[in-house]
């Protein structure tokens, strides 16, 4: 609980009004879209510049009080649960776009835009910006750079990462910190724009931010191919990027998401086959026709059953629209849906999503599975009921099960989500002993008293596992550690309330 004196001194700060402390502002900021995790924080403020937020953060420096900075809390990773309690920062007041400089192809904003109307602004002058998290009407574009947000164009264009060159953000101490800039180049010392850009919160609080962007452009089309099996379309993925195109979007559903997705958006998805892949080209006239031409002999040399074009740009734009509801339309079969992500090279998508489906049969759970096939990102995606305690654990071993085959595979344990809280106990498969020896001296560097975020990316609860090189379902068996060297649950928790129904978001 906040003493009496540092909620006059914060409440001096941004005026009364945007300081909060009563029930339900604590109960409304004490979850994000992460289905699972909840814990109450000690106090809510909404600060409306970087200085303020600078006073905020001396006063809880001087008084040790946590600080989570949120945005809209559409991130599905835990990453903004007050988990140890605190002042929960929602930066959606700072939320200006500040400049679109053409001359230099580049916008600042502060941090508590919305990403679609970012998205909007730019594209009416004339330029882009790629990266489009499918959660982009809801999403900030600070919780994109907290996160390293990724998207459906990230096979083409990257993601936010590739795009952000500047940045202000306040320290844990409250001093103001700037890097980057307009520039194209710039290698003075260490890249410390890079190092913010997906820290979640847990370096510093970024305030206002400066991308790159590029011209807009002039052509857009799109396709389905349909397919009677998986292998078929992996095939497709893999001589695609072989044959040197590289479509804007090249997303997969399963037999099981295609189904859903359809009831959900009725445009005629095929309901019966195993699996779509849905694409996009954007440039040039000519070269977006040519390259689609292309795409589909090579889809139909690969076993498409069937290769529908997009006649009119409308008509495309509502298959895209149809993935990136793919969540949405998930979360209506049960009370409860679990979207995870995890990444493998291309060229194992066919494999992971058969390992997907033979773990979900392994623990009796139901498993759909879609995402950005081009860049090797899945989301496979558990329909549960968090009131069935037995079937949650069974949810929680196929995914930890998932992760490890991510892994053995030459991936990752998240492309695009971010560590947050969910991934925090497995971080270390991915980066090893010395890799989170390092992160956490970093931490140490830029937040001594640990108030930037605490709990998210080094869990108290590690998973150490030891890979076997066998086929599937050959693996040693996983154990949690802690400080303790005592077995703990995946969802460590301060304080929970009744979460309301309908929050998540994607």
């Amino acid at each position: 609980m906040l003493s009496s004196t540092v909620r006059e001194q914060l409440q001096g700060i941004v005026g009364p009004s945007w300081f909060k402390d009563d029930t339900e502002s604590l109960v409304s900021y004490s979850y994000d879209a992460t289905p699972l995790y909840q814990s109450l924080p000690d106090g809510v403020i909404f600060p409306s510049s970087t200085q303020e937020v600078s006073a905020i953060m001396k006063v809880c420096a001087q008084n040790k009080v946590p600080v989570i900075a949120r945005g809209a809390g559409s991130n599905l990773c835990g990453g903004v649960v007050p988990v140890q309690g605190g002042l929960v920062m929602v930066m959606t007041r700072m939320n200006r776009l500040l400049e679109i400089d053409q001359d230099n192809l580049t916008a600042t904003f502060q941090t508590g835009l919305n990403t679609k109307q970012f998205h909007n602004a730019v594209e009416a002058t004339g330029l882009f910006y790629p990266p489009d998290p499918s959660s982009m009407i809801i999403c900030t574009m600070g919780g994109n750079i907290a996160l390293g947000a990724g998207g459906l164009r990230g096979l083409k264009y990257g993601t936010t990462k590739d795009y952000v060159i500047g940045l202000e953000a306040v320290l844990a101490n409250g001093d103001i910190l700037r890097t980057g800039g307009k520039l194209v180049k710039d290698v003075a010392g260490y890249d410390l724009t890079r190092l913010l850009v997906g820290s979640g919160g847990t370096l510093a609080i970024i305030t206002e931010a400066t991308v790159k962007l590029v011209p807009k452009p002039a052509f857009r089309r799109s396709m389905v191919a349909i397919y009677s099996d998986l292998s078929s379309a992996a095939r497709s993925v893999s001589q695609i990027v072989a044959n040197r195109i590289t479509p804007c979007t090249l997303e997969f559903m399963d037999r099981a998401t295609i189904r859903v997705v359809e009831d959900f958006a009725r445009i005629g998805l095929p309901v019966d086959a195993e699996a779509i892949l849905a694409i996009e080209q954007d440039g040039d006239e000519s070269l977006v026709e040519r390259d689609l031409q292309l795409i589909e002999s090579i889809c139909r040399q690969e076993g498409a059953i069937e290769v529908k074009v997009a006649s009119t740009p409308e008509e495309g734009a509502k298959v895209m629209e149809a993935r990136r509801s793919a969540l949405a339309a998930l979360s209506r079969l049960r009370p409860t849906t679990i979207l995870e992500d995890a990444t493998v090279p291309r060229s194992r998508i066919a494999e992971m999503v058969l390992e997907v489906q033979r773990i979900a049969d392994k623990y009796n759970v139901q498993i759909c599975t879609f995402g950005h096939a081009g860049d090797g990102n899945l989301h496979p995606t558990a329909m549960t009921d968090a009131r069935n305690k037995e079937e949650i654990h069974r949810v929680e071993q196929a995914f930890e099960e998932i992760f490890e085959a991510a892994i053995r595979m030459g991936g990752t344990i998240t492309g695009e989500h971010g560590v947050g809280m969910v991934k925090a106990p497995y971080l270390e498969w991915k980066v090893g002993a010395s890799g989170i020896d390092i992160m956490k001296r970093l931490k140490e560097a830029f937040d001594p008293d640990q108030l930037l975020n605490p709990g998210k990316l080094f869990a108290e609860t590690r998973k150490r596992i030891v890979f076997s090189d066998a086929s599937h379902g050959d693996r040693h068996e996983a154990q949690e550690e802690t400080a303790a060297g005592k077995q703990e649950g995946r969802y460590p928790q301060k304080e929970q309330t009744a979460k309301p129904a309908g929050q998540e978001e994607a």
